[in-house]
């Protein structure tokens, strides 16, 4: 990628200065984890059953653990030590359970944790185009991310996306017991489609929630992130949540309880109550809501991350 800085008019090239050691860039991520990725930081180095992890993340949010990995060799295996870190993962739970508690001092249990939700993370200036194919599954749980720096301070961090839409199930695993086969069996990875494939889910409704997808994309940089039970759409961190049923959307914004200006008085105080989703308030769309309004209470989260 390349970057240019503007005066007025005139475009400057941004020239890259490489990074010297894979630790640079551990250190980076280290201390930057939950602006970059949401991460809780549990450990560096974290060693089990023989095998050292660059970095142990919980995702707050999924009740998952993370693993992290930072490669500047382009020769390494994606898939190999991919899956080779989540069958250690969940073949050694109460390992990352204890290093999880004794790291940020808390009481985490087994039960606690959506292990279906176990990822790898992997960071590097560059990725072959080997690498990047091998990934390209839409059920695989990887991410690869190309970590470059430039001069004046500037990082860029941008991930590689997967276009394909077949799994990796029907194309690599033929015996059952294999590695990829055991964890596949248990970790899954979540798409759109998952929750608009659901049985008895009317037209209306996926028409509903494509029209809203669209009114919230529109508002800026958003990612839409899917989760086991709803869908996010992030900023820096997720401003809505959408939850999509048969019968309505249910929508959760994240702010906190207060500082939602609803004249109409059309969200629920969930404050006090445990519910999937982020944030104090929850509102239900149906075929009479008026979509403008909803797009009105959705803006102040989104505009609450922005000043944040």
């Amino acid at each position: 990628m390349k970057l240019y800085k503007l005066k007025g008019t005139k475009m400057t090239h941004v020239s890259s200065s490489a990074f010297k050691l894979e630790k640079e860039i551990q250190n980076l991520i280290e201390n930057n984890l939950d602006t970059l990725f949401g991460l809780k930081f549990v450990r560096s180095e974290v060693a089990i059953k023989g095998f050292r992890i660059d970095t142990l993340g919980f995702d707050s949010e999924n009740k998952s653990f993370v693993i992290i990995e930072y490669k500047k060799d382009m020769k390494f295996s994606v898939i190999d030590q991919g899956y080779t870190y989540l069958s250690l993962l969940l073949n050694n739970k109460s390992d990352f359970i204890l290093e999880f508690n004794e790291s940020v001092n808390n009481h985490l249990k087994r039960d606690d944790v959506d292990w279906s939700q176990s990822k790898v993370i992997f960071i590097s200036p560059v990725f072959s185009e080997y690498q990047k194919h091998s990934v390209n599954f839409k059920d695989v749980p990887f991410e690869l991310w190309e970590i470059k720096r430039y001069d004046n301070d500037l990082i860029s961090l941008i991930q590689h996306r997967v276009s394909s839409n077949e799994n990796i199930s029907n194309t690599t695993i033929g015996d059952s017991e294999t590695i990829v086969g055991k964890v596949s069996r248990e970790v899954k990875l979540y798409s759109e489609g998952h929750h608009l494939e659901k049985k008895n889910l009317p037209e209306e409704t996926i028409s509903r929630y494509q029209e809203l997808k669209d009114r919230i994309l529109n508002l800026g940089d958003v990612d839409v992130i899917p989760r086991k039970l709803y869908i996010g759409f992030k900023l820096k961190t997720n401003f809505v949540d959408v939850e999509i049923r048969a019968k309505d959307i249910k929508i959760f914004l994240n702010l906190k309880k207060g500082e939602l200006d609803d004249p109409k008085g059309l969200t629920r105080d969930v404050s006090n109550q445990g519910h999937w989703g982020n944030g104090d308030y929850e509102l239900r769309i149906t075929s009479n809501t008026d979509i403008d309004y909803i797009m009105f209470l959705i803006k102040q989260s989104y505009k609450k991350q922005e000043l944040d």
